[in-house]
């Protein structure tokens, strides 16, 4: 483009410092580091699993922990904090991060930051997948302790009998953990029957041997324990169950989930209306493929109408499932066939409907701005690999997609723009669904990355924009001119004192965003904040 070609020779090409606070990105073009902070919220919400294109995922872990370990040792409190706010607040679509952080804070951290792990620990792991995940995290990290057992321990003791049983009966194993093999590492006794069923012995008297290291054995007599508690009762009933109505009978009992019903009924259309009618909208969500496929969501069948109100407004928000769950499930759910293994079915396109809605319910609630927004999605080639929060198919480009349309949805002024190393014609606007904008990125050529184009671009048309938001995993490296320079060029040439947000897609440490600029700021893709704290920053009083 003219304007380009007429300053580029005034200044740094992206392969050179712009100036001395500028580090190499993986791409080898200069870019600004993010605060460690800045890449502890990237981490806790995007993770690193799937790596991206340039950097494998091992090398993003690593540069991540490290960052983590120093959050830790520059504030270690407010570091738990910021974990127990994220996964509290459900930001963030996988809690494994979250659980990685704790387990380094407990490992790295002083007396204090230990502490502060003891008191969110159960906040922050709340089911028993989260507890298994944390267990083997903290093996690979450190040995068995008393503060370690101390702290695993408090996860069963601060649960009465009922909550207790429901967590090891819906989450019996994850990740090569039982819950009688942290117990054993807890060095825990069988003087609670939950206790006791779970390390596989009855609740009567009676005396157990096990052998010693050295090959001795030692006889133990226990007294017998309180009656089971009704929910592990019921469960042993319906192992042993032979009939249909009698297992449905026990599920309308019991509300057992799936997890918990024996693998030979998981065919039955009676036994899964039974489970539905319970089902929470994570689970509803999960098995939407599974209820499809034997026949028990088809047109004009009341479950539908169960699942489409289980993704209404007011339940998304109470579950707090994130929106990459959704854009998941919406994904999967359309293509009729499961991600794994030989599942399929014919999809209900009111389900596709309610899923493409309940995308955008997921969200915090969002108040327009009213300025003018050019949304630049970067599509260039680094953008078309890895994953996002680790899900298989979600490449950092889709979700850029995604991402915008909440925005185009929101705000009455804006326009979508695609780059990579030259201006792309994207035309998503607020009438596309996510399925249409995502396809409209999917097929695009792997190019390179250019980030300084948005604002060459709107200087070249004479946009009079207010808010540049560059959706971008800051791997720039093509251009004549650093990004920051286009933007200060954009605001001598159109007297406008522009805002650029730069969301970040990947979890990596590097941004396009100027840190000394106030009009410049940084935040995370598919943190479930975003859009909201966004619009804020847009309405923010000029510079």
């Amino acid at each position: 483009m003219s304007y380009l070609r007429k300053y580029s020779p005034l200044h740094p090409h992206q392969r050179e410092p712009l100036d001395e606070k500028q580090v190499e990105n993986s791409a080898g073009g200069y870019v600004y580091p993010v605060t460690i902070w800045t890449n502890l919220d990237r981490f806790l919400i995007l993770g690193t699993e799937g790596g991206s294109y340039y950097a494998k995922e091992w090398d993003l872990t690593k540069e991540n922990v490290d960052s983590v370990k120093q959050c830790i040792a520059e504030d270690g409190i407010q570091v738990v904090e910021r974990i127990r706010e994220i996964s509290v607040s459900g930001r963030a679509p996988k809690n494994d991060p979250a659980l990685y952080a704790l387990a380094l804070a407990f490992t790295h951290g002083n007396t204090e930051t230990k502490q502060k792990v003891r008191e969110v620990f159960c906040d922050v792991a709340r089911i028993g997948t989260h507890l298994f995940n944390f267990v083997a995290f903290m093996d690979g990290m450190r040995g068995w302790g008393r503060s370690v057992r101390r702290l695993i321990g408090d996860w069963y003791r601060t649960k009465d009998d009922d909550v207790l049983t429901y967590q090891v009966l819906k989450y019996q194993s994850r990740n090569s953990w039982r819950h009688a093999d942290v117990l054993a590492k807890c060095h825990y006794g069988e003087n609670r029957g939950i206790y006791r069923w779970m390390k596989g012995l009855d609740t009567d008297k009676r005396i157990v041997q096990r052998d010693t290291i050295d090959g001795t054995q030692i006889s133990t007599t226990y007294d017998a324990t309180d009656a089971m508690p009704e929910l592990l009762a019921g469960y042993e009933e319906l192992k042993c169950t032979e009939k249909r109505a009698d297992v449905i009978k026990l599920i309308e009992k019991h509300e057992f989930t799936h997890e918990m019903v024996p693998n030979d009924w998981k065919n039955e259309i009676q036994v899964w209306a039974a489970l539905l009618a319970n089902m929470p909208v994570m689970a509803t969500v999960r098995n939407l493929g599974k209820m499809t496929q034997i026949g028990l969501l088809k047109p004009f069948a009341p479950e539908v109408q169960t699942v489409l109100e289980r993704l209404s407004d007011d339940a998304i928000k109470r579950s707090l499932i994130h929106p990459i769950q959704i854009l998941i499930a919406l994904i999967t759910y359309r293509s009729g066939k499961g991600d794994k293994g030989s599942l399929t079915w014919e999809p209900v396109p009111q389900i596709i409907d309610a899923l493409d809605a309940a995308f955008y319910m997921a969200f915090d609630n969002v108040e327009p701005s009213e300025k003018n927004m050019l949304l630049a999605l970067d599509v260039s080639g680094s953008m078309k690999r890895g994953g996002v929060a680790g899900c298989n198919g979600l490449t950092p480009r889709n979700a850029s997609a995604a991402m915008a349309l909440v925005t185009a949805r929101t705000e009455p002024n804006y326009h979508v723009f695609g780059f990579s190393d030259e201006f792309v014609d994207l035309p998503i606007t607020a009438n596309d669904t996510l399925a249409s904008a995502v396809k409209k990125v999917s097929g695009l050529p792997m190019r390179r990355t250019d980030c300084a184009l948005p604002m060459l671009y709107a200087i070249e048309n004479k946009l009079e924009v207010d808010v540049f938001i560059i959706y971008t995993d800051s791997e720039t490296w093509y251009g004549d001119i650093h990004p920051k320079t286009a933007l200060d060029m954009y605001r001598q040439e159109m007297g406008r004192p522009a805002k650029c947000a730069v969301v970040g897609m990947i979890a990596n440490k590097f941004s396009i965003a100027d840190p000394i600029d106030a009009g410049m700021m940084d935040f995370v893709g598919f943190d479930t904040a975003t859009p909201a704290v966004l619009s804020d920053f847009a309405k923010d009083a000029e510079m």
